[in-house]
């Protein structure tokens, strides 16, 4: 069974959400406190140098993490999480599962240890990265038209994303009225029943 060692609420999240989804059986392993000494750190320390979550222990022992390569995975034993080849859908699927983990996901590294970047003005970091994660938002969100999901009827992959990072800041109400496409997204996974309690154990609801 895939180990995920990981935070609940934290980035660990999307991928509980998305195995879940996928039906694929995972044990969550909460190492709350590693992004500071102790023994949590140490543990995921020797798992993944970056010490970063989440980090998954596959079945056969190796080591996986980044959310996009997990996420890339998950497509390969459930491809039909995802558009299918050959649809014009599938690439702009592609296109924003990598944006995501390369624009947005970078704003919450910087802003949640501001004080590891910058000495004198780490406050300053953080409200620019609020405000450039808020910008990304609204471009995410004139992309998104189709509903219930990102890509229509169909439950992605990406969408799991969407439902996890509208927790995050500047969140639920902010996302209510400035990116109700990504709201109203998030809305609809949240209502999908064979996600109720891994989305209530991550306090997504």
């Amino acid at each position: 069974m895939i180990k995920v060692y990981g935070v609940p609420g934290w980035g660990s999240a999307i991928s509980e959400v998305m195995l879940t989804l996928a039906e694929i059986p995972y044990q969550f392993i909460d190492v709350k406190g590693f992004d500071a000494e102790g023994p949590q750190r140490d543990l995921l320390q020797k798992l993944n140098p970056l010490c970063q979550v989440p980090t998954l222990a596959l079945e056969n022992g190796e080591i996986m993490t980044e959310s996009a390569a997990i996420a890339l995975m998950i497509l390969d034993r459930r491809p039909d999480l995802a558009p299918p080849v050959g649809h014009a859908e599938r690439q702009q699927f592609q296109r924003l599962l990598i944006w995501l983990v390369a624009n947005v996901y970078p704003t919450f590294t910087y802003a949640d240890y501001p004080e590891r970047w910058v000495q004198n003005t780490p406050e300053q970091l953080k409200k620019s990265c609020l405000e450039y994660r808020k910008a990304l938002y609204m471009w995410l969100n004139d992309r998104l038209i189709a509903e219930p999901y990102a890509f229509g009827g169909q439950l992605t992959l990406l969408d799991c994303y969407l439902c996890v990072m509208r927790t995050w800041g500047p969140g639920h109400d902010w996302f209510q009225d400035n990116a109700p496409n990504i709201s109203a997204i998030a809305d609809a996974v949240c209502q999908h029943p064979p996600l109720q309690t891994v989305l209530k154990n991550n306090d997504i609801i």
